[in-house]
């Protein structure tokens, strides 16, 4: 183990994107060398059509690339073109995404689709600023598209990158606080190969995913270790820093299951808010599962124009969000009266197995009749 690297050899912010033009030269060319050669061959890394580039780029956020594949395949299957998505009903485009996630990204594809359509004849603009001001675009994305697609000077930050970065030139700044998110895109700039953007946009993110990784990186394998700040003054468990997340609240559900004629009573959600514009069971806010029953029982005639007697649970799914932790209690219900009044949702319907297979479910619906499928008659 190397003793710690003294106070003077510990880059400044000042010197973040000061690097002497030989080293950066070098980090260049070892990189673009390293990922010719290393890169994984991706489906989104066959083509230089902007609109596919972009698809891949907004299914990736938050998401693994394993994920990815097959969700990127079936939806161009369903949407090969800008035009195609364009012209796609909401319900169709979100039953194409559904399990992938984080559906705010559905919703802002197909509207940046529709204004691509309108406002640029189909064809993604290779501005940068007029990517951004796209639907569901930001910073990053419009310079991943820009460069990669058209061969733009732009460079990229995400969390992979900023991996990268941080020790590379020994960034002590904690990655999630945005105060300090200029210093990665100047040094992100003052790095970029602006012959290759592309290919080296794409190489940093690779090393950051399959290198450079967040607790293992494999630094023999790294293309950069002997520019490596990290590597030279072992500190590659300590870089990145992080400030602690705030721990996320826990919250509690109760959804009903309600059915009539062997056809179960689902609702969507409106079209704005938390899952816009999915299906899911009648769901009401409880305090917990022990008041599951109660809460379903006293607040479903004023929310679902219904009087029910809820049972038994059948049983407790937990789902993590972003910034909060959700247990759903699912009970089955009987002794229903009444007709459906489900004014706050964009609709309703009693649906049947067809139906319900047809119908876009968040991750967290499918839960839901997974369980109510596996359920004891």
């Amino acid at each position: 183990m190397r003793a710690p690297t003294s106070s003077r050899a510990r880059p400044t912010a000042e010197s973040d994107t000061a690097l002497p033009p030989r080293t950066v030269r070098r980090i260049r060319e070892r990189l673009l060398g390293w990922y010719r050669t290393s890169r994984r061959d991706l489906p989104w890394r066959r083509t230089r059509d902007p609109y596919r580039i972009w698809l891949s780029e907004i299914m990736l956020q938050q998401t693994r690339v394993e994920t990815v594949i097959p969700y990127y395949q079936r939806f161009l299957a369903a949407f090969p073109t800008m035009e195609d998505l364009a012209r796609a009903d909401e319900q169709q485009v979100y039953k194409a995404w559904e399990g992938l996630g984080y559906y705010s990204r559905a919703r802002n594809l197909h509207r940046c689709a529709r204004q691509v359509v309108a406002a640029h004849a189909g064809a993604m603009p290779r501005d940068v600023a007029e990517l951004e001001a796209l639907p569901g675009i930001g910073r990053y994305t419009a310079g991943a598209v820009a460069s990669i697609a058209f061969d733009v000077p732009a460079p990229i930050v995400d969390g992979n990158v900023k991996r990268v970065l941080a020790r590379l030139v020994g960034i002590d700044a904690p990655v999630n606080d945005p105060r300090h998110a200029e210093r990665f895109w100047s040094l992100a700039k003052a790095l970029l190969d602006r012959a290759q953007p592309g290919d080296f946009n794409q190489g940093l993110m690779e090393l950051g995913a399959t290198v450079c990784t967040p607790r293992t990186p494999g630094c023999a394998q790294c293309p950069l270790q002997t520019d490596c700040f990290a590597a030279r003054n072992d500190r590659q468990q300590d870089l990145p820093r992080k400030n602690a997340k705030k721990a996320s609240p826990t919250i509690h559900a109760a959804a009903a299951v309600i059915v009539r004629n062997s056809k179960v009573l689902v609702v969507r959600r409106p079209a704005h808010g938390l899952l816009a514009g999915l299906w899911e069971l009648p769901t009401v806010a409880s305090t917990s599962a022990h008041d599951a029953q109660s809460t379903l029982r006293d607040r479903f005639p004023a929310d679902y124009g219904l009087t029910i007697e809820p049972t038994d649970s059948i049983g407790t799914i937990k789902h993590v969000f972003t910034h909060r932790t959700l247990y759903l209690h699912v009970h089955a219900c009987e002794k229903i009266a009444g007709r459906v009044k489900a004014e706050q949702h964009a609709d309703h319907r009693w649906a049947g197995p067809r139906v319900l297979q047809a119908l876009a479910f968040s991750r967290l619906g499918r839960k839901s009749l997974d369980l109510l499928a596996r359920a004891p008659e």
